[in-house]
């Protein structure tokens, strides 16, 4: 059975704001995925979360059945775990989809990395808060009347 590592990470530029998500999926001896995505505007947990689920699903439709999750938020981390409560109402339904999906998956294990060791997520999530940003709807300058 093989093992996948997924390192992940999301965040917002203004968070709220422009949010995108990255995820790298290694098989042991295997070529990486590169995942990414945008959401339009969201929190940095928000993103986080959405690269969490995002690779998880990934994994299902894989078939894998044990997942290695490394990630540099330790709020995720400590959520998924169950040390940390979710005590926030947006986070709750994401928070619920993902245990969801890892017991599906069936092993799903869940470790905090220091940034710089997961660096291949963060160059992911940057490039899709890149596209989001690029998409987002402008704040009219011309809403002021002119004299």
């Amino acid at each position: 059975m093989t093992r996948l590592t997924v390192h992940i990470d999301g965040g917002a530029r203004g968070n709220p704001g422009p949010a995108g998500w990255g995820a790298l999926i290694q098989a042991d001896g295997g070529e990486p995925v590169e995942l990414r995505g945008t959401l339009p505007h969201a929190t940095n947990n928000v993103a986080e979360y959405s690269g969490l689920l995002a690779a998880l699903e990934w994994c299902r439709d894989y078939g894998a059945r044990k997942v290695h999750i490394k990630s540099d938020s330790l709020l995720l981390v400590q959520q998924m775990r169950g040390v940390y409560k979710v005590k926030n109402a947006g986070l709750k339904p994401l928070h619920g989809r993902a245990r969801l999906l890892a017991h599906e998956i069936g092993s799903v294990t869940f470790e905090h990395v220091r940034r710089e060791h997961n660096a291949d997520a963060d160059r992911l999530a940057n490039a899709a808060m890149d596209e989001a940003e690029a998409t987002a709807d402008p704040v009219a300058d011309d809403a002021t009347p002119e004299s």
